[in-house]
């Protein structure tokens, strides 16, 4: 298959990558020149625009944004859909709202998908987890690019109809925050307590068969392993929080409660005022999956 790739910042450079591992061929365009040199240096087909690349590929074009969420997809969707049709596929793989895509859609000549991505720049080796929303031909058509970014067969489905890719993503991140939470609280408790504890070797002992076993809980032992079990100059500031914020509101309107993530969420706001080691670590944990930049005390 040939693929063309629009946005080549963290993610989208892995999805050029994996795509090209696996045998296929990618057309690669950004904003950023340079971005798409080192896509070029990788073995992807340059692109000096989204014509251009939309002119690269066969007659039936398969298309994957991986674009900041916002304004961003509508200008790149705008710019695409006069050289688009049904039987082209444009998918977008950013942390859109879920109504926005039921709406893109709607309003795009080509069938859409909105794909839930999960996994981070550190799970570049193993593949991503994508949820996808859409028709099912278009997901069909995907497939081997999917299997090709996903660690797999098994790490992509098909949610159901338009939004529902990115609706079970928004979800997705509402658990991270209550996690994230949890293990920030209970660490916050161990550092805090009687015992004298080193907080890397508690994590790796958990991690080894413990019922609280995570690749999260894997970040903590990195996290307390490169800042120490005072987690050093980092900073009490999570940033984030849209995904969170949706998830809270849709479960609002829905009437479900949700009272884990509304904390979670809240000390997210919270931790912008005053200082709490459960915050510091949910912010060193960020980086871990995320590769956010780190805040640090002054």
């Amino acid at each position: 298959m040939q693929l063309g790739v629009i946005g080549l910042g963290r993610m989208g450079r892995i999805v050029v990558d994996r795509v090209l591992a696996a045998g296929h061929g990618v057309v690669a365009f950004d904003l950023d020149a340079a971005a798409v040199e080192a896509a070029a240096d990788a073995g992807a087909t340059p692109a000096d625009s989204a014509a251009d690349l939309v002119d690269r590929l066969p007659e039936e074009k398969r298309i994957w944004l991986m674009v900041p969420a916002g304004d961003p997809v509508d200008a790149t969707l705008d710019d695409l859909d006069p050289h688009l049709d049904g039987d082209d596929v444009v998918v977008d793989a950013g942390n859109s709202h879920f109504e926005r895509s039921v709406a893109r859609a709607e309003a795009t000549d080509a069938q859409f998908l909105d794909c839930g991505t999960s996994g981070g720049p550190a799970g570049a080796e193993l593949g991503f987890s994508l949820m996808v929303g859409g028709p099912e031909s278009a997901y069909e058509a995907m497939t081997p690019v999917f299997d090709a970014v996903a660690t797999g067969p098994a790490g992509h489905e098909r949610m159901g109809p338009s939004g529902a890719g990115h609706y079970v993503k928004m979800v997705h991140n509402g658990v991270e925050y209550a996690l994230m939470q949890a293990y920030g609280e209970g660490f916050e408790l161990l550092h805090e307590g009687r015992y004298d504890l080193e907080m890397e070797a508690v994590a790796r002992t958990w991690n080894n068969g413990a019922v609280i076993r995570s690749w999260l809980l894997e970040l903590c032992e990195e996290a307390f392993r490169e800042e120490g079990d005072d987690l050093g100059t980092v900073a009490d500031h999570v940033a984030g929080g849209s995904t969170g914020t949706w998830t809270v509101q849709e479960a609002l309107e829905q009437e479900v409660s949700v009272p884990l993530i509304y904390e979670a969420l809240g000390e997210r706001f919270d931790s912008r005022v005053e200082a709490k080691f459960s915050r510091r670590l949910a912010n060193r944990l960020r980086y871990g999956f995320g590769r956010h930049e780190v805040r640090r005390r002054e």
